[in-house]
């Protein structure tokens, strides 16, 4: 179906519209509460098909390139918000602001429900009528929490409470011993106020933890003293200078977003009880031009998620947002209560987004003052010609010995530095390197809901493999580009050992041979190397595991042959030890199942 084909067609519904461009690459995402509107607006059908001029120049210069239209109906307009947000994230379109914060913050909560409630760390919601919650912290909430623990007298274990005798906590002050009755409710509530107190009141806490400090280097408990000096460390990187103070106990979320020039940042201030309690922020890199609402949108739809606690009711943004009131009742269902979204334009209010947005551009204006060395992923993006600059990188590598103990290995380089929580390792069936790249390619593509794809693939294999890797991408509909990193073959070996061979980059434009001395090859070397040495690692592991267990099944009469009936079998190694045993009776007999079962029951 044509483009002008589509746009006669549209249904006047809820839901998502996607452009394409002649090659099928995913030019921009949008949603729509009457698609059929929404989407006839961007056009002029008199004389011809023509973009609408009144648009922004972003939607002008997509539109010039779109020669294709697809849609999808969904319920309600929060419903094609959500989606939206979805979709960008995963399928990364060119035209999209691409924010990529999907970090979930940790708050201390208190359920006062209990005879002696204890301070808590949770990054999700907890169920209970009087639980009060405190922060979010985007860096220092355990150190806030540890040093709550140290000052005050408080319930320092959860199985504490379960026991019936006071333990040492109790005989070093730490602890009021209620197991044993030594202090009742209400005495502890008392010092459950004074704590919840001190974390409005950072100063105090850093004060008495000084002085803690230094009793301790003076008794010579250096190791001691020096936790407790990093406690302190952390604790005063929350504490937020403001003369801005609330006569009223006011609890506001504050978002401030700046766009810079190729790099933007979005600012969040917390206010508690009419103080600033906490703030953070995240850096992104924007693609073609900049649409504010699009960016507000965003934001608020990662941050506010329907396990997030404790949020403000009132979330206050420096620019205007469009869409304000269909946001605010989808943040509303999310949370269970009813939240708005406002823009102030005077007042107390609109000086706290002012004060956002020039912590923003304070955060631009440090970072424009870095070294400004042309960094190597924009000039790798040049030499391939990339869409967008490679921020975040994710390599795979794969590694097996005579097709056993197959696994995969992914690492991920994120703004300079090894992103090494995001790295991944997946056990592999596949037999063959084709198919055993296959599968884990796949299963990263089946996670891209839940861990959005980054800019860049870059894989150890040649052209074959890189193939493989746009196939699987343009099935799901991603907008990814790969690249392949592979030794020359020389009489059909790569001779790593000996050196002799220069490794050959593979893009879409072709095969490419750099000098070894340029900096974006050994970059890319780099990289790849990383995930080699991720991938052997876990092979040596899995493999020292395997051939542990099969000594030992030697040791139980268990032989070769018997051995390799049941991997003939079951595949792998974990599935024969997680086999039923009256599976592996029918294959190997009695016997080998008891001597498998032994094994597995002295792992566990």
């Amino acid at each position: 179906m044509t483009l002008a084909e589509t746009l006669a067609d549209l249904p006047a519904s809820p839901g998502v519209y996607q452009y394409f461009d002649g090659e099928g690459r995913l030019l921009y995402v949008g949603k729509a509460k009457n698609l059929r509107n929404r989407v006839r607006s961007y056009w002029r059908f008199t004389p011809s098909l023509r973009p609408n001029p009144d648009q922004s120049p972003r939607i002008l210069k997509m539109l010039h390139e779109a020669r294709s239209l697809e849609y999808l109906v969904v319920e309600s307009e929060a419903d094609a918000l959500i989606l939206e947000n979805s979709l960008i994230k995963q399928l990364k379109p060119k035209y999209n602001i691409l924010l990529r914060d999907d970090k979930t913050y940790p708050y201390l909560y208190l359920d006062e429900a209990a005879p002696f409630p204890r301070f808590e760390l949770t990054r999700k919601v907890v169920r209970g009528k009087k639980v009060r919650y405190y922060g979010p912290f985007p860096s220092g909430g355990r150190a806030l929490l540890e040093a709550l623990y140290f000052l005050f007298p408080l319930v320092q274990k959860a199985g504490c409470l379960q026991g019936k005798k006071a333990c040492l906590f109790h005989q070093i002050g730490r602890c009021p011993a209620p197991c044993e009755g030594k202090i009742t409710s209400e005495e502890y509530r008392r010092t459950v106020e004074e704590a919840k107190a001190a974390i409005h009141n950072l100063p105090l806490i850093l004060r008495r933890l000084e002085k803690r400090m230094t009793e301790l280097a003076e008794q010579e408990r250096f190791e001691e003293a020096a936790k407790v000096r990093d406690q302190i460390e952390a604790i005063r990187g929350l504490e937020i200078h403001s003369e801005i103070d609330l006569a009223r106990q006011e609890d506001y979320d504050i978002f401030a977003i700046d766009p810079g020039s190729d790099r933007g940042v979005v600012v969040r201030l917390f206010m508690r009880g009419g103080r600033i309690t906490a703030s953070s922020y995240s850096y992104f890199r924007h693609t073609e031009l900049y649409d504010p609402d699009e960016a507000y949108r965003q934001a608020l739809l990662d941050f506010y998620r329907e396990e997030t606690p404790g949020t403000a009711s009132t979330i206050l943004l420096a620019h205007d947002l469009e869409q304000s009131d269909e946001v605010a009742g989808l943040l509303s269902q999310r949370s269970g209560r009813r939240l708005r979204v406002l823009t102030p334009r005077r007042g107390p209010k609109a000086q706290l987004t002012r004060l956002a947005l020039s912590n923003a551009a304070e955060l631009l204006r440090r970072d424009r003052r870095q070294p400004q060395e042309i960094p190597v992923e924009k000039s790798v993006a040049e030499l391939f010609n990339l869409e967008r600059i490679p921020w975040r990188v994710e390599t795979f590598d794969n590694s097996h010995m005579m097709g056993e103990a197959a696994v995969g290995a992914m690492v991920v380089w994120d703004e300079g530095a090894w992103e090494k929580s995001s790295y991944r390792r997946y056990r592999l069936e596949a037999k063959d390197e084709y198919h055993q790249m296959m599968e884990m390619l796949e299963r990263r593509i089946g996670d891209f809901d839940k861990e959005p794809p980054p800019d860049l693939w870059l894989i150890d294999g040649g052209e074959t493999l890189r193939r493989l890797a746009e196939d699987l991408l343009r099935r799901a509909g991603v907008n990814l580009p790969v690249l392949a990193i592979a030794k020359e073959k020389l009489d059909a070996k790569a001779h790593r050992a000996k050196g002799a061979a220069r490794d050959l980059l593979h893009g879409p434009a072709g095969e490419l041979r750099l000098d070894p001395r340029d900096a974006r090859l050994q970059w890319l070397q780099r990289l790849r190397d990383e995930a080699h040495r991720f991938a052997i690692t876990y092979h040596r592991n899995k493999k020292r595991r395997q051939d542990r267990r099969t000594l030992l099944l030697e040791q139980e009469g268990i032989g070769p042959a018997t051995l390799k009936k049941l991997l003939d079998y079951f595949g792998t190694f974990e599935a024969i030890m997680t086999a039923e045993a009256s599976s592996l009776s029918g294959v190997a007999g009695r016997r080998a199942a008891e001597a498998i079962g032994k094994l597995r029951s002295e792992e566990n």
